[in-house]
């Protein structure tokens, strides 16, 4: 039995991060959280440790481990498992989009399997993409250290090479040759301190 699913354009588009250790992928969320985009994001992440919730803070909920921007956007921690927390995410009609971190070098394939498997998140998410965040001055490092790095890089659908300003355009040019390796199919972006236009990584 084939069961229907609403047009994709119903459903809320859902980007999943990874990155390295030290990559810049809290970075790249804190610009995401505070930027001026017009877009309403939320996004989920394990715990709030490093994401600066100061400044522009709007709301915070303790209860829920929810807080809001001034921009709209919205930041929540894990709460007991991703399905619950995106069905609370879900009481929200305004959503643009939703961006879910993932700690250090964990594999993302369960994330993905939430999106699939799950009957009570199909109808109302999409799985739009997976960006890993690498580190330009470290990464043939991480990549040699660790076979989970590798695999981040391999299941990507977008590759953002953070610190890209730390190395010459020789050493970008073989960095992206090296992803290449890995990933020739994923779109590849150079960043620096995170920044990157929001539509190029957001469905």
């Amino acid at each position: 039995m084939v069961i229907s699913q609403p047009p994709l354009k119903e459903r809320i588009p859902a980007t999943v991060v990874t990155g390295f250790l030290g990559s810049g992928k809290t970075t790249l969320i804190n610009y995401i959280l505070k930027g001026q985009s017009g877009r309403k994001v939320a996004v989920i992440v394990n715990e709030f440790g490093e994401i600066g919730i100061d400044g522009q803070l709007l709301i915070a909920d303790d209860n829920e481990q929810l807080v809001e921007f001034n921009n709209g956007c919205l930041c929540c921690t894990v709460r007991g498992d991703l399905v619950r927390t995106l069905e609370n995410l879900t009481q929200r009609s305004d959503l643009d989009a939703v961006l879910i971190e993932t700690t250090g070098l964990a594999d993302p394939a369960p994330v993905a399997s939430t999106f699939i498997i799950s009957e009570e998140i199909r109808p109302k998410f999409v799985l739009d993409s997976f960006v890993t965040v690498v580190d330009a001055h470290n990464l043939e490092r991480n990549l040699s250290d660790s076979h989970e790095a590798q695999e981040q890089v391999a299941f990507a659908d977008i590759i953002l090479i953070n610190k890209s300003d730390l190395v010459s355009t020789e050493e970008l040019e073989a960095i992206k040759q090296r992803l290449r390796m890995l990933n020739p199919i994923a779109r590849i972006y150079d960043t620096s301190y995170g920044a990157i236009d929001l539509s190029l990584i957001l469905g």
